[in-house]
């Protein structure tokens, strides 16, 4: 299964570091990336692939919230197919 990652906050130092740290120790591959600065605020997108992950989207959107409330970000993970559907035209 393949999810898609949002991070959104205020620009600081080790933002991807944090959350592809935490990803790799999950054997969750980061499959896609793109990151920009949009007014001072720091987007980032990630396409990854929990095929080979050692836990469930619901765990990882639980450690991912816990990991949001220190950063001070918003973090917010979305199975691709449900994202694909929302995003359709």
């Amino acid at each position: 299964m393949n999810a898609i990652i949002t991070v959104v906050g205020s620009d600081k130092v080790g933002i991807i570091a944090e959350v592809s740290a935490l990803l790799a120790k999950h054997k969750i591959n980061i499959a896609d990336i793109t990151q920009t600065i949009l007014s001072g605020n720091f987007v980032m997108m990630m396409m990854v692939s929990l095929e080979a992950a050692d836990i469930s989207v619901d765990e990882l959107r639980t450690i991912l919230n816990e990991t949001s409330e220190k950063m001070h970000v918003e973090i917010n993970v979305m199975a691709e197919k449900v994202f694909s559907s929302m995003n359709r035209i």
